[in-house]
């Protein structure tokens, strides 16, 4: 019998082309899962305190008491949604560090959106566990501590979390514009958002640089929400 004749009574398998790599979670609804749940914090808070805004820590102790005494429910949800809105901020740095190597960035950028990213999402979480710390009673009952705590969830919350997501903000922006990986005017404008952010540290000094806390917390969810969006998933153009 000639050796073609013989034949392999397993099936032949059809060659598999390579998976592409996973690429997570879309970015852009990881931003608006995170701010949604941010605003929803600040929102429910006010709606349960009445009316009444979050006080601040530049105020006199007996009314930052008195805040706290008469609205326990609204500070327990405030710090429980900024506690959950720091975990789609985390898996949103991650997924875009991810995405920006595998567009073969390879300069320090997506490394500083990883590190700035997570930073920020720690210090969210810090500043909604301690805000939640003062819904407690027995914390209500010594006016110190509770000027301490508030102190301490503003730094986190505020400069500390806000100088941060200028960081992912910044790591994004920069390759995206060098490598035309977003929209010039958008990557130019979180340049600008990120410096505004980093300036938030002034507000460690002076407590009137309190100001630059909203104005960058605010735009940078925006550029986050529109970079998540736009950020491609691989390279269109060859370069030269």
């Amino acid at each position: 019998m000639s050796a073609e004749s013989w034949t392999d009574p397993r099936p032949t398998e059809t060659p598999r082309a390579p998976r592409e790599a996973q690429g997570g979670p879309p970015p852009g609804v990881l931003a608006v899962v995170f701010t949604g749940l941010f605003l929803a914090g600040l929102v429910l808070s006010t709606v349960l305190a009445d009316g009444s805004p979050f006080p601040s820590p530049f105020g006199e102790t007996g009314e930052i008491v008195a805040y706290f005494r008469a609205h326990p429910g609204a500070v327990q949800v405030s710090g429980a949604l900024q506690f959950a809105a720091s975990i789609p901020l985390a898996v949103y740095a991650a997924t875009v560090s991810a995405r920006l190597h595998r567009l073969g960035v390879r300069a320090p950028g997506a490394t500083i959106a990883l590190a700035g990213g997570l930073l920020a999402a720690g210090f969210l979480a810090c500043c909604g566990l301690v805000s939640w710390t003062l819904s407690r009673t027995e914390v209500l009952d010594l006016p110190p501590l509770v000027r301490a705590l508030q102190y301490l969830a503003f730094a986190t919350g505020g400069p500390g979390h806000v100088v941060t997501l200028g960081l992912l903000v910044a790591g994004i922006a920069v390759p995206g514009l060098l490598a035309g990986l977003l929209p010039r005017a958008l990557a130019v404008t979180g340049l600008v958002l990120a410096t505004v952010a980093e300036l938030a540290t002034l507000t460690l000094l002076f407590d009137g640089a309190a100001l630059l806390l909203p104005l960058a917390r605010f735009t940078c969810l925006g550029w986050l929400i529109a970079a998540g969006f736009l950020l491609p998933r691989r390279r269109t153009r060859k370069e030269h």
